[in-house]
């Protein structure tokens, strides 16, 4: 590139042009690709505990990991009983009939749309980590930390008992 300079050897008004009108193409483009994914609306069918559907869309719920619809945990009183069942209804009994917004981050490796939910104004990752039915999937980010530590404090869901963490379980069981 040959740069524009004014007589006197500095960078004229037309090298200072040039240079705003590119930050701001850059930037257009930058907040065009953030906003390229549109929200994903509609009633949404729970399929487990982080995995819900809307519109025929499998949407998996960002950084959180729920138990799976067949794994046994450990309550309060160290009898068994199906916490990914429990988490799914957790999940299905906060959303109801409500309209959920879905906004996308990504697709995974089976094609689902990552995303971050919501009902109204309510976060249901954050909601799902917070009410104790899923915890923080640190391996796909550190957003849900501090709900997932208030859950635990607070031995709510599957921290009233004992469990394993769904990855683990995932591991040993498939």
């Amino acid at each position: 590139m040959i740069p524009i300079t004014d007589p006197k050897g500095g960078y004229g008004w037309q090298a200072q042009k040039y240079r705003t009108i590119l930050l701001a193409s850059a930037l257009f483009v930058s907040v065009v690709r953030a906003e390229s994914a549109p929200a994903i609306q509609g009633t949404a069918s729970v399929i487990d505990g982080d995995n819900i559907e809307i519109g025929g869309e499998r949407i998996r719920l960002d950084a959180i990991d729920a138990p799976e619809s067949s794994q046994l945990c450990l309550d309060a009183a160290s009898k068994r009983f199906r916490c990914g069942q429990k988490s799914a209804f957790a999940l299905a009994d906060m959303i109801g009939r409500s309209v959920v917004s879905c906004e996308p981050k990504g697709r995974d490796r089976y094609k689902r749309v990552i995303a971050v939910c919501f009902k109204g104004e309510i976060n249901l990752n954050a909601w799902m980590v917070l009410q104790g039915w899923a915890v923080a999937f640190r391996k796909y980010g550190n957003d849900y930390i501090r709900e997932e530590d208030e859950a635990r404090l607070a031995r709510r869901g599957i921290w009233a008992g004992s469990f394993d963490m769904p990855w683990d379980w995932r591991a040993r069981n498939r």
